[in-house]
């Protein structure tokens, strides 16, 4: 591997940051994920357990007082 295939950094003007250019061999483009997105929106759910408890509703609907 030769240091022209490797990221380098670049200074933005007017940023606190520094950025890396991109890795050879890869892209920007995001990868599609293994679930459906109705599988991943039930996901939580599903994960939390089957059935709902007596008590998840009314946490969902709770902000605290800050908000």
């Amino acid at each position: 591997m030769s240091s022209t295939d490797r990221q380098r950094i670049v200074r933005v003007p007017g940023a606190r940051r520094a950025q890396l250019t991109p890795a050879p061999g890869t892209s920007a483009e995001p990868t599609p994920s293994d679930e459906s997105p109705e599988e991943e929106a039930g996901s939580s759910a599903a994960s939390a357990g089957d059935a709902p408890g007596p008590n998840d509703e009314r946490l969902r609907r709770d902000v605290p007082p800050h908000y």
